[in-house]
C-alpha cells in the first residue's frame, strides 16, 4: 500500500498519470482548489475505472502557497496515525523537498514524484529536453531547456506563445510554438 498527496493545482491531470498501475490498497489524495478545479470526461472516467482510493480536498487559497500548506498538513496527520506507510506528494512544486527532508531526518519515507506512475521531476523534465530538441530539429540543448522552462512557468499556450515570441522574433517564436505544441496537450 501507498499514499499519494496530489498537488493537482501544480501537476493537473498529467499527475494522474499512471492511476490505473494502482491498487485497492493505495490511496490518493487529490488536493485542488479554485484555480485549478476541472476534469475531461476521458481523465474522469481513468480515476473512476482506478482501482485505488480516491479522496478529494477543495482546499481555500488567496495566498501564496496556501495548497501546499494544507497537503502538508494534512501529510503530517497521515504520518502520525501510520509512520510506516509509504508517502507520494505528487507535484513539481521545489518546496515540498523540504517536506520530504524534514520527514527523512525522523526515519519516515516520503518521496516527490510527478505523476501516480512514480516518474520523478528531474525524469521528466530530462524526457522533455530530449523531446523538445528533437521537435526543433536543434542539438541545442540550451535552447530546449530554455523552451521547456517556458512550458513549465506558463499554464495556458497563449502565455507560452507570446513567451516564445518575447524570447526570440515573431517569426522564430511561432515556428517554434507550432513545433512544441504537440506538448501542450494539458494546457488551457
Amino acid at each position: 500500500m501507498a499514499i499519494y498527496m496530489m498537488d493537482y493545482e501544480n501537476v493537473g491531470y498529467n499527475g494522474l498519470k499512471g492511476i490505473n498501475g494502482l491498487t485497492e490498497k493505495d490511496k490518493v489524495y487529490i488536493f485542488y482548489s479554485k484555480n485549478a478545479n476541472t476534469l475531461t470526461f476521458d481523465v474522469h472516467e481513468m480515476i473512476m475505472q482506478s482501482s485505488a482510493q480516491i479522496f478529494y480536498y477543495k482546499v481555500n487559497v488567496g495566498k501564496k502557497n496556501a495548497l501546499d500548506v494544507q497537503l502538508a498538513t494534512y501529510l503530517g496527520y497521515l504520518i502520525a496515525k501510520d509512520p510506516r506507510e509509504i508517502y507520494y506528494i505528487v507535484s513539481k512544486d521545489d518546496g515540498f523537498d523540504y517536506v520530504r527532508n524534514f520527514w527523512k531526518q525522523k526515519n519516515i519515507e516520503v518521496k516527490k514524484i510527478v505523476n501516480l506512475s512514480m516518474m520523478e521531476a528531474e525524469t521528466e523534465q530530462e524526457e522533455q529536453i530530449k523531446k523538445l530538441m528533437e521537435l526543433l530539429g536543434d542539438d541545442s540543448r540550451e535552447e530546449a531547456q530554455a523552451v521547456s522552462e517556458i512550458i513549465e512557468k506558463f499554464k495556458t499556450k497563449q502565455a507560452i506563445n507570446n513567451a516564445l515570441v518575447k524570447r526570440y522574433d515573431s517569426t522564430k517564436g511561432g515556428k517554434v510554438y507550432k513545433a512544441i505544441k504537440p506538448l501542450l496537450k494539458d494546457k488551457n
